[in-house]
């Protein structure tokens, strides 16, 4: 069974993981393509675009965060695959070094951040 086919969670295989991966990124660029298409007839002044392109923004910016953190649970789940194959498919796979830790610390310090300012 290769990295490809094997179960990460349920029935999920990391294949369907990527795929997902994929699809969602061109669901949203027809999405995306699509709402601009939309919204472009309704600017009809500077007023109408002050309202309208944070719309899109906002949108862009959910969809980009979205695909994110399926991008970061892929590398994970490869990391796992990658040792697990390193260590004679011995163990779980999931040792991380120290600086995979600190970097994992940092990025949860950043994703918190957010939060804290509310």
């Amino acid at each position: 069974m290769g990295s490809l086919d094997k179960n990460i969670f349920g029935d999920k295989k990391f294949s369907d993981l990527l795929s997902e991966i994929y699809e969602n990124q061109k669901k949203k660029e027809k999405t995306i393509a699509g709402l601009v298409r939309e919204l472009k007839d309704l600017v009809n002044d500077v007023s109408d675009a002050t309202v309208i392109v944070p719309l899109i923004a906002n949108y862009l910016e959910i969809g980009v965060k979205n695909d994110e953190h399926l991008l970061k649970m892929a590398t994970i789940i490869q990391r796992i695959f990658n040792n697990q194959e390193s260590n004679g498919g011995g163990g779980d796979g999931l040792t991380i070094t120290d600086a995979e830790r600190e970097e994992l610390m940092a990025q949860l310090d950043q994703l918190n951040k957010p939060l804290d300012d509310k």
